[in-house]
């Protein structure tokens, strides 16, 4: 097992929902921290609550902006040390509606955060991992990422992406002292609405669902320990592990379940 304590985390998304949880988590079991998001207010709130001193660093960056998010291993080991394990949390969701009715701004919007920068950051970090004698590397896809959402469809293909990009990752590494691994949550309270610039009617945010939902400290325990014991899928919810389960057995039934579970979220 990976012990976080006296390692250097990297969490994109750090301002706010899961990636605030995983920092304040990380720090509580003794890791150092850096924590990056596009929103320094958001940034200054995670200081706030995480009283942590000079164990976390902030860094504004959009990591959409591949020079940015380039120069940011580079920045991240003159404040901490070189980066030991790398948490890439940022996303976003689309607005609540069917794709036939998405604008093509809002489809690439998507497909810059979720795919663009999530490869982003694993192109930046991980020759800095490579060179770690032990390291990590987490990508946070979600069930939607293996599960069609009505509603959510774009984003769904960008986690879908996510997904399948980390596990080639892994096979990959195998021979590597770098551990893979992708994350997969459910339905979490979170504002990810509102950080994605959804309007919250209908915008498809975990309170909108019958479905179980997950508090954004447990998900981030759940994070922690998956990465800690070197686990290739981490599925964070109830909804995410039984939906996983289903899924896998009866897929056209899964599809018609979330479809009527999700179907009043839509216009």
């Amino acid at each position: 097992m990976m012990d976080v304590r006296g390692k250097v985390l990297v969490v994109t998304g750090g301002g706010n929902g899961i990636g605030r949880q995983v920092v304040l988590e990380a720090l509580r079991r003794g890791g150092c921290v850096a924590a990056v998001d596009i929103r320094r207010e958001s940034l200054e709130g995670t200081v706030r609550l995480a009283s942590a001193g000079d164990r976390l660093v902030t860094f504004v960056v959009d990591i959409t902006d591949r020079a940015a998010v380039e120069a940011l291993p580079a920045r991240v080991t003159e404040a901490l040390g070189p980066p030991d394990v790398v948490v890439n949390v940022a996303g976003i969701i689309q607005p609540f509606v069917r794709l036939n009715d998405l604008e093509y701004e809002t489809i690439e919007r998507v497909l810059s955060v979720n795919l663009w920068g999530t490869i982003h950051v694993v192109k930046a970090f991980l020759p800095y991992l490579l060179n770690r004698p032990e390291a990590h590397l987490a990508t946070v896809s979600s069930m939607g990422g293996f599960l069609p959402v009505p509603g959510q469809t774009i984003y769904g293909a960008t986690k879908a992406a996510v997904k399948l990009m980390t596990e080639g990752l892994y096979a990959e590494l195998l021979e590597t002292h770098v551990g893979v691994s992708v994350v997969m949550p459910g339905g979490v309270e979170t504002d990810i609405a509102s950080n994605s610039d959804v309007d919250a009617p209908g915008s498809g945010n975990a309170q909108g669902s019958r479905l179980p939902t997950t508090t954004p400290e447990e998900a981030a325990r759940v994070i922690l320990d998956g990465i800690q014991k070197n686990r290739l899928h981490i599925y964070v919810g109830r909804d995410s592990v039984a939906m996983g389960i289903l899924n896998r057995a009866a897929p056209k039934l899964s599809t018609h379940l979330i479809q009527h579970q999700m179907k009043t979220l839509l216009p």
